[in-house]
């Protein structure tokens, strides 16, 4: 059979890029195989056959991994095949859907579903790269509406698509940053940036030194296009009904503004909901029918975004009657729980984020195994937006998409201010509850976050605080930069773009649009207005706490470390690990855990517990030297001398040459099993110690 295999290929960054169009997956509207390196990926498009009666456009991406792509046979003891999408696959997942998006034309009323298969990882080239190309030629070729090619690329610092080997040894580093930066031939419309306090203008140089990138690959698509390119279906878009938008604005005049323009949320949402209930009453009077109310329901929406538009973008009225560079009412305060390890509250506005943290012994870490992981995390932040927290009755239970995401965010803002291991031997889960949501509780969640460290004792490197900044545009080129956005501006905005980072620089930032893009211009001006945004914030954190608490809860594990050499391991554990659990039996402590390195991490419920683990452990593992003097316990009595243990698995002989001066005719005459004495070291040979009771003082 012939596949009729046509393939385009190019050298990017030094190697191989390939995109491949055959009868493979023949009944999609179309399928690509994508290749970079020994990367590939499978990528369907597939767009319904007929209309649905609903006021969305319904676009799905499916991330899908596939162990078999690095050989690995995952899953749990019982089900070795892939479940549930790993937290990394749902974050690929929205990153596709994020620049893709905006490019369709919302009116459309079918299915479009993209499916992604990770088939091959080379552990050298990241399949998000190759992945969103292969997403877009797809798309592009396809007889689906849709305004692209897209592309996008990761970058370190300067570098473009950085082989993996290369990113796990130069970051992270003070001031360094890696991004993923996707766009259009003049447009970016999707980022997601970690950085270690990176200055703002090397963040934007990144962002232009990617697009130059971008737009190779996008001219790489279209010679695709052009020579097997498709004609794009002709369907139905969701229709604007301009008379009935003319009656609306006619009944609305002098009713809907003073609504929308009300400054507390709450007060907001009702008087909408009074204008809307008396447009519906209205319409029915005009004898408007069930379909017609639909597009009513729509058509509102337009009126209500022109109207945030114009009146911003011609006046700079907000909303809330706030400046567009103004920061909304601010508070923070720290031990809201005081039984937590560390707690916060973080309010701006009508948005509140409580942050909790938990501080545990080494041995807690999350243990993670995926497609392109296999370890163990150290630092975890979880998400959680309970339906309350926007006044709606919803589901409760396991976090969806937008958690995940969210969450995910939040970690990458913080995770690289937390101490190392050595300074700070801890595993730390902070949890993020949102008990009110209007706008960006991913950026709350960063500052309850960093408060919520120090209270615990943390020694984070700097406070972190986050800003959400939105946009409004017109087809003019006209634009405003808006900080702190909220309901009506993230929901009829352009754009949502979250800023984090210290004091010294930027350690995250994410956007997407609903436009067609930005300018670097346009984003660079975005991070010099988000700054002074964070110092503003930060200085308010400050005041709640300035730095982290100097020592940890009196209700958290104390952690001590200590690094032996690896051979002395088995001595420690001692056989069927009966040393280790004596240790644990006899001083009371929580745990001890051991790594291959040599490293120890003895952990109690108080310090005087983990002291004393600390101190048997050491015992059994010092280098004793001559002239010593140790203390222990006469455990064995000899015809030629006495066996003194002086720490857990440790003991000595003393001769009875040496228990004391002059002749000792029978050892029990000096020593009895029981006792307690100190000794000299006299002699160290080959792990063998000798002891001698002459001339040291007993207590």
């Amino acid at each position: 059979m012939n596949l009729n295999r046509k393939k385009f290929s190019i050298d990017f960054q030094g190697r191989p890029l390939e995109l491949e169009v055959s009868k493979i997956a023949e009944q999609a509207n179309a399928s690509v195989i994508g290749r970079y390196g020994d990367t590939v990926v499978l990528v369907t498009v597939v767009m319904g056959k007929v209309d649905k009666n609903i006021d969305y456009f319904p676009l799905t991406v499916d991330y899908e991994e596939r162990f078999y792509a690095v050989g690995k046979i995952l899953g749990s003891r019982f089900v070795r095949r892939e479940g549930r999408p790993a937290e990394e696959a749902v974050l690929s997942g929205r990153m596709i859907d994020r620049t893709i998006r905006p490019l369709f034309d919302h009116r459309l009323r079918r299915d479009v579903q993209v499916v992604v298969t990770i088939l091959s990882v080379d552990e050298e080239n990241d399949p998000d790269y190759i992945t969103l190309l292969t997403v877009s030629a797809a798309l592009a070729i396809s007889n689906i509406p849709w305004a692209g090619p897209v592309a996008g690329v990761r970058m370190l610092n300067q570098t473009v698509n950085p082989i993996i080997p290369q990113i796990k040894s130069d970051w992270p580093k003070q001031g360094s940053l890696q991004a993923f930066v996707a766009g259009t031939i003049d447009r970016i419309n999707m980022l997601e940036v970690e950085a270690v306090e990176a200055d703002e203008k090397d963040v934007a140089a990144a962002f232009e030194t990617a697009h130059k990138e971008i737009v190779k690959l996008i001219e790489f698509q279209n010679k695709m296009v052009k020579e097997i390119g498709v004609k794009k279906a002709d369907v139905m878009l969701s229709a604007l009904n301009s008379d009935l938008k003319s009656k609306m604005e006619e009944f609305l005049k002098g009713k809907l503004e003073p609504a929308m323009y009300e400054k507390e949320k709450v007060t907001r949402e009702e008087r909408l909901a009074e204008v809307k209930e008396s447009l519906k009453a209205y319409l029915t009077e005009q004898g408007i029918d069930e379909a017609g109310m639909m597009a009513a329901e729509n058509l509102l929406e337009v009126i209500l975004d022109e109207l945030v538009h114009k009146n911003i973008l011609e006046s700079d009225k907000r909303p809330d009657g706030r400046k567009l560079d103004e920061v909304r009412d601010l508070h923070a305060e720290v031990a809201f729980l005081k039984r937590a390890h560390g707690s916060a509250l973080f309010v701006r506005g009508n948005t509140q984020a409580l942050g909790v943290t938990t501080i545990a012994p080494p041995g807690s870490e999350q243990l993670i195994e995926t497609m392109e992981f296999s370890g163990k995390k150290r630092f975890m932040l979880h998400y959680n937006f309970p339906p309350y927290s926007t006044g709606e009755v919803g589901r409760v239970g396991n976090p969806g998409r937008r958690e995940i995401g969210h969450g995910a965010l939040a970690e990458k803002a913080v995770r690289n201010m937390l101490p190392a291991q050595e300074q700070f031997p801890y595993i730390v889960r902070v949890v993020s509850e949102i008990l009110s949501s209007n706008g960006s509780s991913s950026m709350a969640t960063v500052c309850a976050t960093s408060l919520s460290l120090m209270d615990a004792g943390v020694p984070i490197k700097a406070p972190i605080a986050g800003i959400a900044m939105g946009l409004m545009s017109n087809d003019k080129g006209d634009y405003k930069i808006l900080t702190d956005i909220q309901g009506p501006e993230d929901h009829y905005g352009d754009m949502d773009c979250k800023v984090a980072g210290t004091k010294n620089g930027v350690t995250a930032m994410q956007m997407d649009v609903k436009i067609q893009g930005l300018t670097v211009k346009i984003l660079a001006e975005t991070l010099a207005q988000s700054k002074k945004a964070r110092l503003q914030i930060l200085e308010v954190m400050s005041k709640a706490i300035a730095a982290p608490r100097p020592e940890t809860s009196i209700y958290a594990p104390v952690v001590l470390s200590i690094d032996i050499d690896p051979d002395k391991i088995g001595e420690v554990i001692g056989p069927g690990g009966k040393m280790i659990n004596g240790i644990i039996e006899r001083t009371g402590a929580l745990t001890i855990d051991i790594e291959q390195s040599g490293r120890i991490y003895i952990a109690g419920p108080n310090r005087e517990k983990a002291q004393a683990a600390f101190r048997e452990v050491e015992g059994i593992v010092k280098e004793y030297k001559l002239g010593e003097i140790v203390e222990g316990t006469i455990v064995r009595i000899l015809d030629f001398g006495a066996i003194v243990e002086f720490a857990p698995g440790r003991d000595g002989m003393v001769h009875v040459s040496e228990l004391k001066d002059g002749f000792v005719k029978k050892v029990e005459d000096v020593v009895k099993m029981g006792d307690v004495v100190r000794a000299k070291i006299v002699r160290v040979e080959d792990g063998r110690i000798g002891l001698s009771l002459k001339g040291v003082p007993q207590k």
